[in-house]
């Protein structure tokens, strides 16, 4: 069950996602928190940057700095993290992982909590329709992002 911090912080990755939409890239929106502290924000730079790596994750990781410890944060996605992000999440020792939606992409959630990581995922609608539509409206990105011919 989502509590109203969860509620607040998937919002703003959703925000992050949509605009990277409009940017015309990848709607992956992210945020770290510590709490009900914002840490950092971000959304997929794949395109925007020309970064094959600057996931959604990535980039709020990126943007939040150096940090001497991740164990009392919750990382936010408004899409089920990819292999190199759930790698990441497990090797910063991220905790607690809130998916807003893992209907159009998914399948780590059981390694991160085979890691000990605690996994929620939201069933956000925003979420699904603004990847939906991407999905729909640009395959051929979506192709490459996930790494898929």
């Amino acid at each position: 069950m989502l509590s109203a911090t969860d509620r607040k912080f998937l919002r703003i990755a959703y925000e992050e996602a949509r605009a990277g939409f409009e940017e015309g890239g990848c709607p992956i929106g992210s945020v770290l928190a510590r709490g009900e502290k914002l840490v950092s924000q971000g959304r997929n730079q794949r395109v925007q940057g020309g970064d094959p790596i600057a996931h959604g994750e990535m980039d709020a990781l990126r943007r939040a700095g150096r940090q001497k410890s991740y164990r009392d944060m919750t990382i936010y996605t408004s899409l089920s993290p990819c292999m190199m992000c759930t790698g990441t999440i497990i090797q910063f020792g991220i905790p607690r992982v809130v998916i807003g939606e893992n209907k159009n992409f998914g399948g780590n959630e059981e390694f991160l909590r085979s890691k000990g990581v605690e996994v929620i995922v939201a069933d956000d609608p925003d979420c699904t329709v603004l990847m939906e539509k991407f999905i729909r409206e640009k395959p051929e990105l979506w192709h490459e992002d996930i790494a898929e011919d």
